[in-house]
């Protein structure tokens, strides 16, 4: 599958989620999605990725039983580190959102970014998926970088960038996403966890298991 061809698949699947995004009504969404017919290589073990599945789950299910009909919270779970955006109605729920992903089974860590505000609008929300599309096509662009290594969230124009990387590739994927050629980017939070030089090219050579291998 050639540049070309991935950029028109993430831009395909970036709309569609949007179509997706204006007709569900469930506020809590999770960040992980199983795309049918593409896997991708991940520097997480695969037993790690369905941990991130399960605490993303978990975790949503948690919020929707103890936050009000009005919050609008993102869950994102990458390496047992959970990310929560979205707004709230209190700073109350906000630390009550962040107490409950925290108790969650397998999870190191939480970066609680919730805002005490109004939900996002639809229109928002939608210009949201179509900026993570676009820097995840930029990623994919740059010959430096192993986009597969980075986990984009958008929420309300502030891009969060998620991932294993180095200190060069987290500068490098840092100043793509604040290049000013993707459109509504307000600002650009890292929540990298950091490997060394040595530490990936240990990962690079490691071989892929048969769930890891790229379906093109």
């Amino acid at each position: 599958m050639n540049f070309n061809s991935k950029r028109f698949l993430l831009a395909s699947l970036a709309a569609a989620s949007v179509l997706s995004s204006l007709t569900a009504c469930a506020p809590f969404v999770v960040g992980s999605a199983v795309m049918s017919g593409l896997v991708a290589i991940d520097r997480r073990t695969t037993g790690i990725q369905l941990e991130d599945e399960g605490i993303e789950l978990r975790t949503a299910q948690g919020l929707r039983q103890n936050l009000s009909a009005g919050a609008h919270v993102n869950v994102t779970s990458y390496n047992r580190m959970v990310l929560l955006t979205g707004e709230v109605g209190s700073a109350a729920e906000r630390e009550r959102a962040e107490r409950l992903a925290k108790s969650q089974e397998n999870v190191n860590s939480v970066v609680n970014d919730l805002a005490i505000e109004p939900a996002s609008s639809l229109t928002q929300r939608s210009k949201d998926i179509i900026i993570t599309g676009q820097i995840k096509a930029l990623l994919l662009d740059a010959k430096d970088l192993q986009s597969n290594a980075f986990k984009v969230v958008t929420e309300r124009g502030v891009v969060y960038l998620m991932g294993r990387v180095t200190p060069r590739e987290a500068q490098r994927a840092t100043e793509i996403a604040r290049n000013g050629s993707v459109s509504g980017v307000n600002k650009v939070v890292r929540v990298f966890e950091s490997i060394t030089e040595e530490e990936l090219k240990r990962i690079s050579a490691q071989p892929l298991s048969p769930q890891s291998q790229p379906k093109l």
